[in-house]
């Protein structure tokens, strides 16, 4: 889960990295409000989940509570990239004399973490690491180790800080590192990490990414969920504990196994360029325990998509054999009841697959039609969502 600015710099505060933070604010007024509060000059910043917000007009400066006003006008309902802007950050101006940049990153390639930091960063970090990567120093970390006062010098000193700001800039490493762990993120940075006018480094910006996985040993990590921005339907699905993803098209898909979702979903869209370029309308795992309460729990989500014209439930029979995903479908349609309106193509295969066909065939619902291959499902799904147009 990516955090706004304003909840990755209130977790920075948390664990002692220096920040400029200010307040949030939802209508021009409060924006206004908050400005005078603070007094001085104020940056009005969009709270999107994206980059580019300044390049965007998503950033502001005001001299004045009135400025502050205008500003959060202009920028509240803002599209940017496809992310609305609901809210904004109103935070104190800085007198900012050198931008850098630090952070830290769960290297998946590698099996480590990764630290990167450089002294010339700043906004155009991603331009710099293409044209001088080696200003950007990049050094492992230890996952027992983590990173202590030593370790963070190291950092500094390899994204060539100059003396007198290695110590300062590995106070900010270590108290960064302990964020990074103590919230079981998969991504903090700063950027800009800054040295204002009286000397100080601060961070002025913030981006954390919270693993998901984490989240029962990270239960106030549910405070920080944009209900506001969140899918509907993803957000149901979560409620009920669904590994689902929306995506923009007409077949519904529900597979157990995360590899035979993907599959799924690359047969289905090369069978809808035959039906009228019908795709894949989402991405569900019901994962190994295909009970009745999982498969109505999925149907219902899927079911209530109104862009699904019909559903594809591929099932291999593993662990749960092809008999109980075929009972938890004739049972999860009977708890739906009339709320089940589209057409369902099954593809059973695997343990107890005979007994599991018998059981749908003798089952007759009319909404239900049994494939023999995957290739033949997808072709049939896709069938039927074009014609449902």
């Amino acid at each position: 889960m990516d955090l706004f600015e304003y909840q990755a710099k209130q977790l920075f505060r948390k664990f002692g990295v220096p920040v400029s933070l200010g307040e949030v604010a939802t209508t021009p007024d409060e924006a206004q409000a908050v400005a005078e509060k603070l007094g001085g000059v104020t940056v009005v910043k969009a709270q999107v989940k994206i980059g580019g917000r300044g390049k965007a007009g998503g950033v502001k400066v005001a001299k004045t509570p009135a400025d502050a006003r205008a500003n959060a006008e202009q920028i509240l309902g803002m599209d940017i990239k496809g992310h609305t802007v609901h809210r904004v950050l109103v935070d104190p101006g800085a007198d900012i004399k050198e931008e850098y940049y630090v952070s830290y990153l769960l290297d998946r390639s590698n099996r480590t973490f990764l630290a990167m930091a450089s002294y010339e960063g700043g906004m155009e970090i991603e331009q710099l690491a293409v044209e001088r990567p080696e200003a950007l120093a990049k050094v492992a970390v230890d996952a027992v180790e983590g990173v202590d006062l030593d370790k963070a010098t190291e950092i500094a000193r390899a994204a060539k800080f100059p003396d007198d700001l290695v110590a300062p800039v590995a106070d900010v490493l270590v108290k960064l590192w302990d964020t990074f762990v103590g919230t079981d993120a998969t991504l903090v940075e700063v950027n800009p990490l800054a040295r204002v006018g009286d000397g100080s480094v601060v961070a002025l910006d913030g981006k954390v990414t919270l693993d998901d996985n984490a989240d029962f040993r990270q239960p106030e990590n549910a405070d920080f969920v944009d209900v506001q921005a969140a899918d509907p339907l993803e957000q149901k699905a979560k409620e009920k504990h669904l590994n689902y993803v929306k995506l923009d098209g007409e077949v519904g898909i529900i597979g157990n196994g995360a590899g035979l979702v993907m599959s799924t979903l690359d047969v289905v869209a090369y069978a809808g360029e035959k039906h009228g370029g019908v795709r894949p309308a989402n991405f569900l795992d019901i994962g190994g325990g295909a009970s009745a309460e999982v498969m109505a729990n999925g149907l219902d989500v899927i079911l209530n998509d109104p862009s699904v014209r019909s559903v594809f439930v591929n099932v291999f029979g593993g662990i749960t054999s092809c008999d109980a995903v075929a009972n938890g479908i004739v049972t999860a349609l009977g708890m739906l009841g009339d709320s089940a309106t589209k057409p369902l193509v099954v593809r059973l295969d695997g343990n107890n697959v005979d007994e599991g066909r018998r059981i749908l065939t003798e089952a007759a619902h009319p909404l239900v039609t049994l494939a023999d291959t995957m290739d033949e499902a997808a072709d049939k799904a896709a069938q039927l969502a074009n014609a449902g147009v």
